[in-house]
């Protein structure tokens, strides 16, 4: 997940608040220059899915929540999409390379899928 704190990005006001990928957020929202601080928290892949929860107006607990993100990592598009940019992007060099051989021996499913989503992160 995401949340960064910034002072003039692509078309957000100072001081905007992130939620969600920071790759997407990073990329799509936010010029290079203007990030002062990025707070990430790191892709554990607990197999978790983590709620939201709410308070009454009390202040009382309350049963309402809704899921805030998944932390669990699935070969599917995402995953493939992430795994062909580290190939076709030379910024990653022979990652590409080695995450392609490592496909070869794992195939499609969750680690390939956490492999690739994390050497998409990489610079």
């Amino acid at each position: 997940m995401c949340k960064g704190m910034h002072r003039s990005g692509r078309d957000s006001m100072p001081g905007s608040l992130y939620y969600g990928d920071n790759l997407g957020v990073l990329r799509e929202s936010v010029k290079d220059e203007s990030v002062d601080l990025v707070y990430l928290d790191p892709p554990f892949n607990s197999n978790a899915t983590y709620n939201v929860l709410f308070k009454a107006p009390s202040g009382q607990q309350s049963r309402a929540q809704i899921e805030a993100f998944e932390d669990t990592w699935h070969w599917g598009n995402e995953a493939e999409a992430a795994f062909l940019d580290v190939l076709r992007n030379p910024r990653y060099g022979d990652a590409g390379n080695m995450l392609q051989a490592i496909r070869g021996f794992l195939r499609e499913n969750d680690m390939m899928a956490y492999l690739a989503m994390m050497a998409v992160r990489m610079r």
